[in-house]
């Protein structure tokens, strides 16, 4: 057991997976920054990046640097964060709780943000200005939707199912609320407003959202990929992990804590884009990512890559009109679930 908790599956091919995915979604942002209701040639986005980075001296068009990097460069940046820091999650979840259907919005952060959100923008609370207090309010919404389902799960952490039923009930909860608040106190500007944050966009982002959420994943993504040893033994069951050293309650408890944490923070910068955690590790199981150590990683890259093409597709098929990123990750995430569900129904049979 342990020889085969310990085996990398494919360690040279998932390498150049991971050098290529990085190589594709950089020359995915370069294509995607130029994409827009103000057309900008790729030619015109090097002297940019080249000027920005140090590496020419000419001075690039002001009007064109001022397009890329204080609107598309840090948004499709932020997608880059966000569709890895929801691979991540997924990927997680769907260990915790042996459930392949399992989603990082499981433990009811969106819904806490939603509400959270609705709250701050309808009721003015002071948690900041502008997009940072939305940012905030959903990032505490999301706080409170877990420590309940934290309160109603009790000493059961490491039971799957009692922590699904929670994540259910918490989520249902947060969701009438955010509809009641919606319906009593919304004007017409203001719900169009917080549904098409609750949709999922990318359009308010900016330098400090890019902070906030690389800086999150990035410590917390390192954390959780520490416990990939952990998580390969929890595949096998808890009494499994018992026999190897692992107490599977405490691992369990700390690692739904982060993936919440997690998602919170993507959450916030974001809304709540679906699909994405749900998809990318089934697709990094796919191309080969057996062991945690890589599935964390690939689905990482798989949801990065997933959303900042999305988020193309949002800006640019119905130009100069904006659709919410959420919609386009759904659209394009149902049929593919569609045809994982297919493969595993054949692989069983």
């Amino acid at each position: 057991m342990n020889s085969i908790l310990r085996t990398n599956q494919q360690p040279a091919q998932l390498t150049a997976l991971m050098i290529g995915g990085a190589v594709t979604i950089f020359a995915s942002v370069v294509f995607g920054i130029s994409v827009g209701a103000t057309g900008i040639g790729i030619a015109d986005v090097w002297p940019s990046i080249a000027h920005t980075f140090g590496i020419a001296h000419g001075e690039p068009d002001p009007i064109t640097s001022a397009i890329l990097w204080q609107g598309r460069a840090p948004r499709a940046v932020l997608a880059i964060i966000v569709g890895a820091g929801l691979g991540v999650s997924g990927a997680v979840l769907q260990t915790l709780t042996r459930n392949p259907l399992a989603d990082p919005y499981l433990l009811g952060v969106s819904s806490g943000a939603s509400a959270g959100a609705v709250t701050v923008v309808l009721f003015g609370i002071a948690l900041g200005s502008g997009l940072f207090a939305l940012a905030m309010g959903a990032f505490v919404g999301s706080l409170i939707a877990f420590a309940l389902v934290l309160l109603l799960v009790g000493r059961s952490m490491d039971n799957p199912l009692r922590v699904v039923l929670s994540g259910v009930a918490v989520s249902q909860f947060f969701a009438a609320l955010t509809s009641l608040i919606l319906m009593s106190n919304a004007d017409a500007d203001s719900t169009q407003a917080v549904v098409a944050w609750m949709l999922g966009s990318l359009a308010s982002a900016g330098w400090p959202s890019v902070i906030f959420a690389a800086v999150v994943l990035t410590v917390l993504g390192s954390v959780i990929w520490l416990f990939s040893g952990a998580l390969n033994a929890l595949v096998f069951g808890r009494e499994t992990a018992r026999t190897l050293g692992i107490d599977s309650r405490k691992v369990t408890f700390l690692l739904f804590t982060l993936t919440a944490l997690l998602t919170a923070a993507m959450v916030a910068v974001s809304g709540a884009i679906g699909f994405v955690g749900l998809i990318s590790p089934h697709i990094a199981r796919f191309l080969g990512a057996r062991t945690h150590r890589w599935l964390l990683p690939t689905s990482a890259l798989i949801g990065a890559l997933f959303l900042v093409w999305a988020d193309v597709v949002s800006r640019s098929v119905f130009s100069p009109q904006q659709i919410p990123v959420g919609v386009v990750t759904a659209l394009i995430g149902v049929p593919v679930f569609a045809v994982i569900l297919r493969r595993n129904a054949k692989g069983r049979s």
